[in-house]
């Protein structure tokens, strides 16, 4: 995938950083309403950049203002330098550039003097694992002076200006939980039950993150690993590929709300080498967990608001089949569609003497391809392969499902199969699929 840059002023020297605000609210409204998708219960935001309409993924995991995967389209940059970006990852690091003096904008929020991290390496592609556009991540710039309510029911972020009497108003019938905003990020204290014995666990609060729970157990002799558990891939950071294991724990709580046997995830060491851990940080609380309130983020007062929604009784599962797919292009495909009237370029003529039309109508459809399959996995033990092009699920074809609700499928564990075909170079296979439990 090509990214194209129109950069100005481009040098390496080290620069002074220029200060940083965050967005503020048009000062004539008192709220404002922003509609998101919520893909793999990731939040995705739309956002300008210096003029061009882009899509950010809402992170409270990161401090700076992320550039990625354009998809051909040029965004001007200004005060350039180059540097390595070094995260979450089984790699060294990759490079990337830092820019300043950018306009940023979501919906009537605006700011600028914007400072933004690029990173230039195309296996950083959340398009491709998501199935929608990604170009960037967006965190603290975003929640640091205003309130900002997270619906995740209605996929709406409300964001209020801040003073006392908002925040009496719109936090009525919530729940309160302390915050500490260290580096810029938000943590919580948990409870966590492993093993049998409880563990008081402060943990990042972590909308990038779709998992469930991260849990660090190389940090507390208190946390280790179940028993029963999987080797996984988590997902990618900037350093790379993050791998790990998972399992479920016997209890995890926030205050007062309390989930059973929730589906934990323990990243290797190597995979956290590169990250800058705060003191006492056990893991994070992700997207899986906070999807299931209505919630609202206060960073001036600390403070992290917490109100049960239909999700909140969800059963917590994880992707049984092995199979990770991702979005790979398009293809043009040729639908018929039939209709009586007298309008069309092709003509057929029925027995009863009416008239049907038929009408052929070329589109592009999405293609989606195994990215990679867990070694001893259902989908491995059958002979699903990475490469292997997605035709068709129970003789539906694939690009008539979005990516979410394909990975809904592979996330089933109570026996459902699912007869894939697909395409291994210029080979058509048949499998059957079966999801069974493994935790």
């Amino acid at each position: 995938m090509k990214a194209l840059f129109a950069i100005t002023g481009f040098f390496c020297c080290i620069l002074f950083a220029a200060a940083q605000d965050g967005f503020a609210a048009l000062p004539n409204k008192n709220k404002i309403t922003i509609p998101f998708q919520l893909i793999n219960n990731l939040i995705i935001v739309p956002v300008s950049v210096n003029g061009v309409e882009l899509s950010f993924l809402l992170d409270t995991g990161v401090e700076e203002t992320v550039l990625f995967s354009l998809d051909d389209r040029e965004v001007p940059l200004h005060d350039v330098e180059s540097l390595t970006l070094r995260g979450l990852g089984s790699q060294e690091g990759v490079d990337g550039l830092k820019s300043k003096r950018n306009k940023l904008s979501i919906g009537p929020l605006q700011y600028s003097n914007q400072e933004i991290f690029v990173v230039i390496d195309e296996q950083m592609n959340l398009s491709a694992s998501l199935g929608v556009p990604v170009n960037g991540i967006i965190g603290y710039q975003f929640f640091k002076h205003n309130l900002v309510k997270i619906n995740y029911a209605h996929k709406k972020l409300v964001i209020y200006n801040y003073n006392k009497a908002n925040v009496k108003k719109i936090t009525k019938n919530y729940t309160p939980l302390d915050i500490s905003l260290e580096r810029n990020k938000p943590y919580v204290v948990s409870a966590v039950t492993s093993g049998g014995e409880v563990v008081s666990a402060k943990l990042l609060l972590d909308t990038g993150n779709s998992d469930a729970i991260w849990l660090f157990d190389d940090r507390s002799d208190r946390i280790s690993i179940p028993e029963r558990h999987f080797e996984d891939f988590l997902g990618r950071g900037f350093s790379g590929p993050i791998f790990g294991k998972k399992a479920r724990i016997s209890d995890f709580a926030l205050n007062r709300f309390r989930f059973r046997n929730p589906i934990a995830s323990f990243p290797d060491t190597v995979s956290l080498r590169n990250v800058r851990m705060v003191e006492n940080r056990l893991g994070s609380v992700g997207g899986e967990v906070i999807k299931r309130f209505q919630v609202i983020f206060d960073y001036t007062n600390s403070k992290f608001y917490l109100k049960k929604n239909a999700n909140f009784e969800l059963p917590f599962h994880c992707n049984t089949s092995g199979i990770e797919l991702h979005h790979a292009g398009t293809k043009l495909v040729q639908e018929v569609n039939r209709e009586h009237g007298t309008s069309s370029a092709v003509k057929i003529e029925l027995g009863g003497g009416g008239e049907m039309d038929v009408k052929y109508k070329f589109e592009l459809k999405p293609v989606y391809e195994i990215a990679s399959v867990r070694k001893g996995s259902p989908a491995d033990a059958i002979g699903l392969q990475q490469g292997d092009v997605l035709i068709s699920i129970n003789e539906a074809q694939s690009y008539k499902f979005t990516l979410q609700e394909i990975n809904d499928l592979l996330k089933s564990d109570d026996g459902r199969k699912l007869l894939l075909e697909v395409q291994r170079k210029d080979r058509i296979m048949k499998f059957r699929l079966e999801m069974k439990s493994i935790l």
